[in-house]
């Protein structure tokens, strides 16, 4: 892996040394899981980016070269071993990862599990041994019996409306599911999920679609960073993008944080100015 931006500023080479003019002074090698998180870290919450937020939503897709957000309704098939090592950094450094009911069915969501290589960052930070998995639902068509709500290390959060059926409510909360509140009606207001889950101590948060979700919280203006990983692979057919959404008035603009490569995989972060 190697950083492709920024780039730290050059140094004056020894007359030992060779500068490595092929990688633009970016050294391609393997990076360790505490760099990773440095690279990945959430702002801080004195941070001027974070003022007047409840918390900070940031997302990570992945999309093939032709803008796929998935084959045959997985998101695996574009995927990589430095993705998935991205992946699990951005998992271990979230509160809450926040996904859509339909994600949870189709991609079989487990509960997020405890990483040694991150138990003391996390114990320093405040944070439970993992992150909670909050799913978004409107009639909370979920199986309270799988894993994901019968043994999670963490409570599974569901967020809901008020108007949410009052016996599947019941039956998430007989689960042991904690059900949140985050809309008036029988669906979720996107521009309520930051706060209702800062509201129970989760303020970094981390989207894994899906594509509708994303949408969701793209056009209410609370999606705070893009993580988006560039597959170098082409999937033609009918797939979606990685936001599917209302249109949106103006085009929000993102500000380029970084860039990373590894094995033809572009990883890019982006955040809201």
């Amino acid at each position: 892996m190697r950083r492709l931006f920024p780039l730290p500023a050059p140094t004056a080479p020894s007359p030992e040394t060779v500068p490595d003019a092929g990688s633009g002074g970016a050294t391609d090698r393997e990076w360790t899981l505490d760099e990773l998180a440095a690279a990945y870290a959430y702002p801080a919450a004195d941070d001027p980016a974070r003022a007047g937020r409840p918390g900070w939503l940031r997302a990570n897709m992945v999309s093939s070269l032709d803008g796929a957000a998935h084959h045959e309704g997985r998101s695996q098939p574009l995927s990589g071993d430095a993705d998935m090592r991205i992946f699990g950094v951005l998992r271990a450094l979230a509160d809450a990862v926040v996904v859509g009911a339909e994600t949870v069915r189709r991609e079989g969501y487990r509960p997020a599990r405890a990483r040694a290589a991150f138990a003391e960052r996390r114990a320093a930070a405040g944070q439970a041994p993992a992150p909670a998995i909050a799913v978004v639902t409107a009639g909370l068509d979920l199986d309270f019996s799988l894993p994901l709500f019968t043994e999670p290390l963490v409570p599974t959060v569901v967020l809901t409306g008020a108007g949410a059926p009052e016996e599947r409510v019941a039956a998430a909360r007989a689960a042991g599911v904690e059900v949140l509140f985050a809309g008036e009606g029988l669906g979720v207001d996107p521009a309520r999920v930051p706060g209702a889950l800062a509201g129970r101590g989760h303020t970094r948060l981390l989207s894994e679609g899906g594509p509708r979700l994303l949408g969701q919280f793209a056009a209410a203006g609370v999606l705070d960073e893009m993580c988006l990983s560039l597959a170098p692979v082409v999937a033609v057919g009918g797939a979606q993008r990685i936001m599917e959404g209302p249109e949106v008035a103006v085009p929000e603009r993102f500000a380029l944080v970084s860039v990373l490569e590894d094995a033809g995989f572009l990883f890019t972060r982006y955040r809201r100015f």
